[in-house]
């Protein structure tokens, strides 16, 4: 099971998810607002597995909200340019 956590928790506790090898569910008012993937130096079996499995939570993510992933990345880069240009 994937852990959830909420975006200010994530930012508090950074390093220590960090050091995880899970992936993690990251949460903004209760809403999905993407997931923590790590990626181990030297992945093994386990972590490749861990790897496949964040990604078909990502797919099944994306089909429940009606959404394709240009559309996504497009919103992403979108949110990262308003993010960089605020201030």
């Amino acid at each position: 099971m994937t852990q959830c956590i909420g975006v200010r928790e994530l930012h508090e506790k950074l390093s220590s998810f960090l050091e995880m090898s899970e992936p993690i569910k990251v949460t903004r008012h209760g809403q999905t607002i993407g997931f923590f993937i790590p990626i181990p130096k030297r992945p093994g079996q386990a972590e490749r597995e861990a790897l496949l499995e964040a990604g078909k939570k990502m797919d099944e993510e994306l089909i429940r909200l009606g959404l394709k992933e240009d559309e996504l990345l497009e919103e992403f880069k979108h949110w990262r340019h308003q993010r960089n240009h605020a201030a």
